[in-house]
């Protein structure tokens, strides 16, 4: 057997066992996992929230994002805003100064530093013993903020994360998208059920003030500082969970090219933090985090990019016979009528281990989808999304490592 084939069945195998593991974790788990839509809730106690709202040129969505806010089905004497502009060159500070009267808003103005700088101001204003973040793309569900504090009854938990929906997706890119958040949604509750998340994403992710104390505040971290405050924490051994029904939703790019910046943010901050903390992985005192969720992420880039150069490789190598077969014998059309025969249906291992692992996750996004909109939805969506991101995922992918090779940064924007 030729040794990218060896390679290809040990990279199909490991990605099937991460896929299988979520999955037996949602069969045993499933119990846990908390469906709250239509249900009012009341709160033991509420206590006080601080909201900060990271802002660079989003004149055209921070009204929306405020007004989520001021909607929130809790007190409003416990949910203080703070509006940072980072350096807009446009019009969002006006459209913030609209909002000043309003005695749950309080608006500041720095110049351009990064997200991870107006965060952190934000935090040293902050009085309240929690604080989250709002991109200013992004709005609250009503009851996500209740939805949210119900898992700090817990007094181990120390973060919670939401769950993330694009909102009015206008165009195949946001609507595969879609199927991807609500993907996400699944994978991280599974996570969370496993003490192994590795993201505090931006859009309303809830956590302890006492945090930043302990361990500092937000860095840059390669323009991924969400990523890094989860996995610092996870090397502080603090619980983070995943709120499956506290929905936030968010404007996505709208073209291949924005998606494209967007995900090579993403994936390059991945592999940078995990560089960074590569002591957690296959270490027994970070749980799950160090012997499941970190190399299941090496795991994913390793394969993409393999699997796209085995592609090429077997692309190349057809035209190759196929040059020397019509360079030798010509060319020859099908003179019969074929009848589909099962005696012809490719039975080759490799097209079954593709199958079982395009299988299991067309399965987790179902469930995500279960879990985002109340039941699973099969859509074209679903063929578009593997057509595309099949395309289009390494060349991100196999970028970030070029970047992460040659020490080129990416940029935010």
């Amino acid at each position: 057997m030729p040794i990218q084939e060896i390679v290809f069945y040990g990279l199909s195998f490991l990605s099937i066992y991460v896929q299988i593991f979520l999955l037996i974790t949602f069969i045993e788990r499933r119990k846990e996992i908390k469906y709250r839509t239509g249900q009012h809730i009341d709160l033991k106690e509420y206590p006080s929230v601080t909201v900060v709202v990271p802002c660079w040129n989003e004149e055209k969505t921070i009204g929306g994002t405020i007004e989520s806010l001021l909607a929130l089905d809790y007190p409003s004497d416990k949910v203080n805003i703070i509006l940072v502009d980072d350096g807009s060159t446009d019009n969002t500070w006006n459209v913030m100064q609209g909002y000043i009267g309003n005695p749950q808003i309080t608006a500041y103005q720095k110049e351009n530093g990064g997200k991870h700088t107006a965060m952190n101001l934000g935090i040293s204003k902050t009085t309240t013993p929690f604080i989250g973040c709002l991109d200013a793309d992004s709005f609250v569900d009503h009851q996500a903020l209740k939805r949210i504090m119900t898992y700090f009854d817990d007094t181990e938990v120390m973060a919670v994360s939401p769950a993330i929906i694009v909102t009015k997706p206008k165009n195949v890119v946001q609507r595969i998208q879609k199927i991807e958040y609500h993907w996400g949604i699944y994978t991280k509750k599974m996570l969370g059920l496993n003490g192994a998340i590795h993201v505090a994403p931006g859009p309303f992710s809830i956590i302890r003030t006492s945090v930043f104390a302990k361990i500092g505040n937000f860095k840059k971290a390669h323009n991924t500082e969400d990523m890094e405050i989860a996995y610092r924490m996870q090397a502080n051994h603090m619980k983070i969970e995943h709120a499956n029904d506290a929905f936030v939703y968010t404007v996505t790019p709208n073209t291949v090219k924005k998606l494209y910046k967007q995900r090579l943010r993403w994936i390059y901050g991945f592999i940078q933090n995990t560089i960074d903390y590569r002591r957690l992985l296959f270490k027994k005192e970070y749980g799950n985090f160090g012997y499941f969720t970190l190399p299941s992420g090496v795991l994913s880039v390793v394969s993409v990019v393999f699997i796209f150069f085995f592609t090429i490789y077997n692309i190349g190598h057809f035209i190759v016979q196929q040059t020397i077969k019509i360079s030798t014998v010509g060319v020859s059309l099908p003179t019969a009528t074929h009848i589909f025969d099962p005696f012809y249906i490719n039975t080759k291992a490799i097209t079954i281990v593709t199958l079982v692992l395009y299988g299991t996750v067309i399965l987790a996004m179902l469930i995500g989808s279960r879990m985002a909109e109340g039941k699973p939805k099969f859509s074209f969506s679903f063929i578009w999304f593997f057509i595309i991101y099949s395309v289009i995922a390494p060349f991100w992918l196999m970028k970030a490592v070029y970047n992460t090779v040659f020490a080129k940064k990416t940029a935010w924007r």
